[in-house]
């Protein structure tokens, strides 16, 4: 018996909803590409370091701060919790598996073995997941990424997938937006010929 075959492509377009983008104004620097003729990206990052806002840390409430500095304070007491036999064994890697072991005295949590992961060594909820700035780390793959952005609670953290070129552009593009990025390493000056 064949199965008939059902429409699914009304709920495949419920989940594709389009994405929110945030008006952006256009910066200074745009307005100076048309005054001025920027022979080179070098120019170009000149004046862009000259016009670029610091980043402050964006306005966390004392909670979040707080709770940061809790987390920082937590990692130094955590232990480092390895795989059981890891230590004895090279072909046992030191990633954390839960040992399952009937008699495994690590499972059973007896003196002198290392401890388990458990949800009491968790850090603080509030600053789970922010970096240690208090911006919102997101990853960004391309330039259309950054418009949905907000500069006061996001920052920028670029793929290890973009080259240099597509590296340079997407950075530009984020001191446009006033937007702070992480890793800025890999940038590639361009010099256009004469």
């Amino acid at each position: 018996m064949k199965k008939a075959k059902t429409n699914n492509t009304s709920k495949k377009k419920d989940l594709k909803k389009p994405l929110n983008v945030t008006s952006v104004k256009k910066s200074k620097v745009s307005k100076l590409k048309k005054d001025t003729k920027i022979s080179t990206i070098h120019d170009k990052n000149k004046i862009l370091k000259t016009e670029k806002k610091t980043y402050v840390s964006p306005s966390v409430s004392i909670d979040i701060k707080k709770s940061l500095e809790l987390r920082k304070e937590l990692r130094l007491t955590r232990p480092k919790f390895q795989r059981q036999e890891s230590w004895r064994y090279v072909r046992v890697g030191s990633a954390w598996r839960r040992p399952k072991g009937t008699d495994s005295k690590m499972r059973l949590r007896k003196k002198g073995w290392p401890s388990l992961v458990k949800i009491g060594y968790g850090g603080p909820l509030k600053s789970r997941g922010l970096h240690p700035s208090g911006f919102k780390d997101i990853l960004v793959n391309t330039v259309n990424d950054l418009e949905r952005l907000n500069p006061e609670i996001d920052a920028v953290r670029l793929a290890s997938k973009l080259g240099a070129k597509k590296r340079r552009i997407v950075v530009d593009r984020a001191h446009e937006l006033g937007l702070k990025v992480l890793n800025i390493r890999g940038l590639r000056t361009i010099k256009v010929k004469e």
